[in-house]
């Protein structure tokens, strides 16, 4: 396990010195899935939510998250993202409770000294939220379930994959 670096040596909170870390190309993937009733998701098919298109809002909101991720993220740093990619897929199949869901898929890359994983997983949160936020008037039981990294490269701990 890697020595926490967001300390001083007296336990003070930092952001940590990255200006000596060569700069390396860095992409991170992250995920997460909206939990809804099944009509929810029917009417965010067929454009059917008064407050407008959901996934093209969403998609939108993931990537303002992502470009502002060091403004609500007190330890991360401002990055010049390459670009932010952001992909929806339907969960079709009921879980336990009969809720079928969206998946949010967001891919973040820049050029730096620093990775992008934090600005892939605020993207997807946003993502998710923004789904939420406009369709709460129809289906105030949706639920965010399993956030998280699928994947990062670049840097000097190379690649990871979830398993």
């Amino acid at each position: 396990m890697n020595k926490l670096n967001h300390f001083t040596d007296t336990g003070r909170a930092r952001m940590v010195d990255v200006m000596d870390k060569p700069s390396s190309e860095r992409v991170a993937v992250a995920s997460g899935i909206l939990r809804m009733q099944p009509a929810t998701l029917e009417h965010i098919r067929k454009g059917q939510v008064s407050k407008g298109d959901v996934l093209t809002v969403a998609d939108v909101g993931a990537v303002m998250a992502a470009k502002h991720t060091a403004d609500i993220i007190p330890m991360c740093h401002t990055l010049a993202l390459g670009g932010v990619e952001v992909v929806f897929s339907d969960v079709a199949e009921p879980d336990a409770s009969g809720c079928v869901g969206i998946k949010v898929k967001t891919t973040t890359r820049c050029t730096g000294q620093t990775g992008v994983e934090m600005e892939a997983l605020c993207a997807a949160s946003v993502a998710l939220l923004t789904i939420y936020d406009m369709c709460k008037a129809i289906d105030r039981g949706m639920r965010i379930e399993n956030i998280q990294l699928e994947e990062k490269r670049g840097g000097k701990s190379g690649t990871w994959l979830r398993p």
